[in-house]
This record gives C-alpha cells, sequence and structure tokens, in this order.
C-alpha cells in the first residue's frame, strides 16, 4: 500500500512515522518512509534548521516539488510506501496549500492518513519547536483546514481510502497505522462508550480500557477517545465558574504520551473558552467521520451505580448514525435492565459480555491475521 500522511505543525509526525516504520520491521515487513520535509531541507542546505517555511512560496514550492519527483521515481515497485508531508500550512504566508494534484497523481496512493491530536498538545509542541505566535483557536481551525484538504487530495484518486487518525493516548496508533499500510483487509472498528459523565468512576473506566485494548488487538480500531479536549474545557469551565478566567491550567504531559518526569504544559483558561464551541463541533464531525471509515461500531454499554445502564446521548447518536450508514452494530449490554427498541432494534447483534462479543466475532473469522501478525 502507498500511504500519504498528512498533519498539522506540531504533531511530532516524524518520529511517530519513524516508530510506525520500526513497528513494520518488526513485523517483516518493508515499509518505506520518505519525510519530504528533510528531502526540501537537503534540497536547500542554505536554509537554517526551523526556518523553511519563512521562504518565499515560489521558492518553497519549487522544492516540494523536487522531493516529490525524487519519491515518485524511487519508489517504483516497493510494496509499502508512506510519505510524510503536510496538505496546508497556516504560517506567515496565511493559509496555502502543501501539495500539487498532478504529482500526486503520478504518486497513486492507495491510503491518505490524517494525524490528530489534542490540540492543547499540538500548541504546545508547536510554540516549542517553532517561533511563531498561535492561539488555541488558530490550532483549531487549522485541523480542520489540514483534514479537509487531505480529504480532497484522496478525492482525486477515486481509488483510494481516506482516514483520520489520532495518535493515541490509549491506542497504540504506531500499530494502527501499520496495519492500514500492510493488513488493509483487517475489520476497522469504531469503539462505541461513554465518556464525559464516567470520569469520575474508576471501576467503569477500567472496564472500559479492558474492552478498548481489547477490540484493539485484534481490528483497526478508530477509537474517539484518543482525542479528548472535551476534559480540558471541562476543566476551563470549572475554573471559570470561580472567577479563574485569567490563571493557567496544568496539563499533565503522560496525558498525551510525554514522560511522567516532564514538566506540566500550560494553558490559559480564557484561551480554552475561546475554543468551546470549535471543540464540541470537531468532536461532533470527527466521530461521525471515524464511524463513516470503519466497517462496524462496537458499543460497550456499562452499569453504572444504582443498576443505571451507561448509555450516554453520544453514544445513541453513534449507534444511530452507524445504523443509518448500513455499518454493523454490534452492542455489549452489561446492565441488568433490559435494553430498549431503539437498541434492540437497530443492534445487529447484542451480547452480555466482552468475552462473548470477541468469542462472536471469532467464530465469524473476523479478526484476520492479528493473532499472526500485527502485534
Amino acid at each position: 500500500m502507498r500511504a500519504i500522511v498528512t498533519a498539522q505543525v506540531g504533531m511530532d509526525k516524524k518520529q511517530y512515522l519513524d516508530a510506525a516504520r520500526d513497528f513494520a520491521g518488526q513485523q517483516g515487513e518493508p515499509l518505506d518512509l520518505y519525510h519530504v520535509g528533510d528531502m526540501m531541507y537537503r534540497e536547500a542546505p542554505d536554509v537554517r534548521p526551523g526556518r523553511i517555511l519563512d521562504l518565499p512560496l515560489s521558492r518553497l514550492n519549487s522544492l516540494r516539488r523536487a522531493a516529490f519527483k525524487d519519491i515518485i521515481a524511487d519508489s517504483r515497485g516497493k510494496p509499502n510506501v508512506i510519505v510524510n508531508t503536510h496538505a496546508t500550512f497556516r504560517w506567515r504566508h496565511g493559509l496555502f496549500s502543501a501539495f500539487d494534484f498532478d504529482q500526486i497523481q503520478l504518486l497513486q496512493p492507495d491510503l491518505f492518513v490524517c494525524l490528530v491530536d489534542n490540540i492543547e498538545v499540538v500548541h504546545h509542541r508547536l510554540h516549542r519547536d517553532h517561533v511563531i505566535d498561535a492561539t488555541l483557536k488558530d490550532c483549531m481551525v487549522w485541523r480542520e483546514e489540514e483534514i479537509l484538504a487531505t480529504e480532497l487530495m484522496s478525492q482525486a484518486i477515486p481509488s483510494s481510502r481516506f482516514y483520520i487518525l489520532s495518535r493515541g493516548r490509549h491506542t497504540p496508533t504506531t500499530r494502527t497505522l501499520f496495519r492500514l499500510c500492510c493488513r488493509p483487509d483487517l475489520r476497522k472498528v469504531y469503539p462505541s462508550f461513554p465518556m464525559s459523565h464516567v470520569v469520575d468512576m474508576p471501576d467503569v473506566l477500567k472496564e472500559i480500557d479492558d474492552f478498548r485494548a481489547a477490540l484493539a488487538e485484534h481490528f483497526i480500531t478508530f477509537d474517539p477517545g484518543d482525542v479528548d479536549e472535551k476534559l480540558l474545557l471541562e476543566r476551563a469551565l470549572a475554573a471559570a465558574r470561580e472567577g479563574k478566567t485569567d490563571q493557567l491550567l496544568d496539563v499533565s504531559p503522560h496525558t498525551f504520551g510525554g514522560s511522567k518526569a516532564s514538566p506540566p504544559i500550560q494553558v490559559r483558561v480564557r484561551e480554552v473558552l475561546d475554543i468551546a464551541g470549535d471543540i464540541d463541533g470537531q468532536i461532533y464531525m470527527r466521530d461521525f467521520k471515524l464511524i463513516d471509515q470503519s466497517d462496524m461500531i462496537v458499543s460497550l454499554i456499562p452499569e453504572l451505580p444504582g443498576g443505571v445502564p451507561g448509555l450516554s446521548s453520544g453514544v445513541e447518536r453513534e449507534l444511530h448514525h452507524a445504523f443509518e450508514h448500513t455499518k454493523e452494530v454490534y452492542v455489549v449490554w452489561k446492565p441488568r435492565k433490559s435494553p430498549s427498541p431503539f437498541i434492540t432494534e437497530t443492534a445487529t447483534k447484542i451480547f452480555a459480555s466482552v468475552p462473548e462479543a470477541l468469542a462472536y466475532f471469532d467464530a465469524k473469522g473476523m479478526f484476520g491475521q492479528t493473532n499472526l501478525f500485527g502485534h
């Protein structure tokens, strides 16, 4: 498979993709990786590190075309290829594209993958590595632009597929990317589960995490919890209610894959409040797109204290969206109270436990080769 992987600046995408390539090597799979940015710097030895986006657009475009020309020539006949690039840049020149349709068509990618991550983390990395003044709002807008432009690139190659993929705080997404490139026939699953209203229930959270891990072991999963800015917004709203609008929130590095020994990053409460609408709107858009790019949805409905079904409005909408878009809909119903007709009449099958669901998927041959490859 040939994949173009995009993301906004601030994703540490090179490090992530290097890890995916190394993981492929551990599975005995060749996966050739081309970093367009590095190749552009080699074409322009006079440009100081970190300053290439400050070049005039005419030269920037020439350097990119030279890099893509080399990739097109060098990648011929190679079975698995990833091109690390961008679809757009929102920089001092304003917003501009970072691709040419003629070269994309010559490369003939099978996959277009746009990587996303929690916006406060992207914002932190962006300012850590570059001299630029960008707000959280700027980063939110840039993420939407990058997703849209990558999807438009994919539409130029009718045979290709487009995916949004989170870097992941829970799911080992280097394995997910490897499977998309090298095990494309594996089932693609959207794990559905309650989120916001169970954050103070450790036993339920563990049950949900075990469920997510079990699905990720056997399928390509697009986990909505791998990007979760709603918790950041809830913290900012709580701070605002206490009159702390101008204060800073600490965000622990381990929540986004950093070292627990690293100092926390800080985000101003007012800036988070400024993107409240963007957070909710992008969750709504992104989660439905994750369902659309999946073959099936598997939803865990835990039993909450008092015997209450852990069925949030978000989970109900996800199940209904999946049903209306003719996806297979599987529900693990844990509460003693029976599910309503809105669950039973839209579900392909309902299970009483996660092991029961996994045994059914195994018996139906849905696990593919994950027990042999791709761990």
